[in-house]
């Protein structure tokens, strides 16, 4: 009975961390969302840690990507109704049981090595191991729910901490409040709970406060670089009508008038989704001619989404291609191009292909792989160097700190999200404010159905478009030059607080 109540203990502060990020956005709860779980480690064994760890991790994760069942049905590429609900499920649930290893690994570490310890020093080392755990997370192939994520867009005051060490300073945050409510319910003494209730408050005051200086309106104003009017053209085109014979003339019919309209307009640069018009370019394609007339007539630089050529040498297959942004301006040269780095799994290659490949091979529409771009491109503009992400790479705060610190001043962020449920989009959001926010830049969104957006440097979204529309807009957005303490010194607070959690733990060893 014991264990089914602390189960169900750890299963709620999972659920409650799943109410954080769109659709519920109940941001809040992640402050609070933590304490079963550190509860819990305070009193079971290892062994019964790591299950309590697993539970908590299944309900968040399970909860917040659960858009990625929405890929179902895939009929529209030839995968039967009962195995395109099979694959869809199957993700889900590996990537779910992912996340669930992150947070089992980390109740075993606070099972393990913080129940004899005080205060400051279990706060110490559970934030450490967390934003360690992080870390080495984002080093793999599938990342996206960081603790940090979970008050993006909503929880603007508090995010500015991010600025500082970038988004592990906002897990350490939550895991540290957490851990100081947790404190206060554990103990019994009033002065132990007031005490600990008072360093939680003050800690949210104390980033409350930072976050009211970083948004005062003259202060961004007052670094504000050159101007520029930017568009964007959401596309609204459908996954379903690419198998269609007419399909990519209606998106290039739409691409087409929405540079136009946009031209028309005095933009002066514009911005169009991953994939938008994807043809192999710079190759000459009579289906993409009429948008190319149109570039050439105005000549206003545009961002154009398809596909290129390797431009790996060593590449297993020549015939491999990118996922890229070209910038064009119907000249004959190409102005700027970005390569996706950050390739999805099985959608853009084939991972384990040794083992997976024959079955992957007949499973998915690819005619090909992707092939990834360079770690460690940098892309030169008309006006300088930009931070450039393509869709999944929202989630990699590092690459995009990459490009900021070697002198990127304006964030292009382009994504096909059109196979996916809206609060996918709405959480692909999220992760943008985020990152304009550690990198002090405005940012550019362009989707294909949903959200297009404009980001001022603060995670204020300026505008943001509709779901599953046909839309263009026009909106000044301005370089800028500033180098926060993150893109100057990257994630600086994780080893710091792992360097102090050693020497907390050997004196505790040398002690005994």
């Amino acid at each position: 009975m014991q264990n089914l109540r602390n189960l169900l203990f750890a299963a709620l502060g999972g659920l409650l961390m799943g109410l954080t990020p769109d659709p519920f956005s109940q941001w809040w709860l992640a402050w609070i969302a933590l304490i079963p779980l550190w509860m819990l480690t305070q009193k079971l064994k290892v062994k019964d840690a790591i299950a309590m760890g697993a539970i908590w991790g299944c309900g968040y994760h399970g909860m917040a990507l659960f858009w990625i069942t929405s890929v179902h049905p895939m009929e529209w590429m030839g995968v039967p109704w009962w195995t395109s609900l099979g694959i869809a499920t199957l993700v889900w649930i590996l990537i779910t049981a992912w996340g669930a290893v992150l947070s089992g690994l980390w109740a075993a570490g606070m099972s393990l090595l913080t129940q004899r310890l005080n205060i400051v020093s279990r706060i110490v080392i559970a934030c450490a191991m967390f934003s360690g755990l992080e870390i080495i997370w984002s080093w793999g192939p599938l990342y996206w729910t960081a603790l940090g994520y979970t008050q993006s867009p909503h929880d603007l005051l508090l995010l500015q901490v991010s600025r500082l060490s970038g988004q592990q300073t906002m897990t350490a945050a939550i895991v540290a409040i957490n851990g100081l409510l947790a404190e206060v319910l554990l103990h019994k003494t009033w002065q132990e709970r007031r005490n600990y209730a008072i360093a939680a408050i003050s800690l949210l005051l104390i980033m409350a406060s930072y976050g009211a200086w970083e948004m005062q309106g003259d202060r961004m104003a007052n670094t504000n670089g050159q101007a520029i009017k930017a568009g964007i053209i959401q596309g609204n085109f459908p996954n379903t009508l690419t198998v269609l014979s007419r399909g990519w003339e209606i998106a290039v019919a739409n691409y087409t008038k929405g540079y136009e309209k946009l031209a028309k307009s005095g933009a002066e640069m514009i911005v169009t989704p991953e994939t938008a018009i994807s043809f192999l370019y710079p190759n000459y394609d009579p289906r993409r001619e009429s948008f190319d007339r149109m570039v050439e007539k105005y000549r206003v630089p545009v961002w154009l989404g398809g596909f290129g050529k390797t431009r790996n040498p060593n590449a297993e297959d020549p015939n491999n291609y990118t996922n890229s942004l070209f910038l064009i301006d119907g000249s004959n040269q190409i102005l700027g191009q970005y390569d996706k780095v950050r390739l999805v799994p099985i959608g853009e290659y084939i991972p384990f292909k040794p083992i997976l490949g024959a079955l992957i091979k007949r499973l998915s529409p690819l005619r090909g792989e992707v092939e990834a771009g360079s770690s460690e491109q940098l892309v030169d503009t008309p006006w300088g160097k930009f931070i450039i992400g393509i869709c999944y790479e929202s989630a990699y705060p590092a690459t995009f700190r990459f490009q900021a610190a070697a002198g990127g001043r304006l964030i292009l962020s382009a994504s096909n999200n059109a196979h996916f449920a809206s609060y996918m989009s709405a959480q692909h959001h999220a992760q943008d404010v985020a990152r304009a926010i550690e990198s002090d830049r405005w940012a550019v969104r362009a989707t294909n159905t949903g959200y297009s957006g404009f980001v001022d440097p603060n995670g204020r979204t300026i505008w943001l478009s509709d779901v599953n529309t046909y839309e263009t807009h026009r909106e000044t957005v301005y370089l800028r030059d500033t180098k926060t303490l993150y893109v100057m010194w990257g994630d600086w607070l994780t080893p710091l607080l792992c360097i102090a959690s050693a020497i907390i733990y050997a004196r505790q060893r040398f002690a005994n």
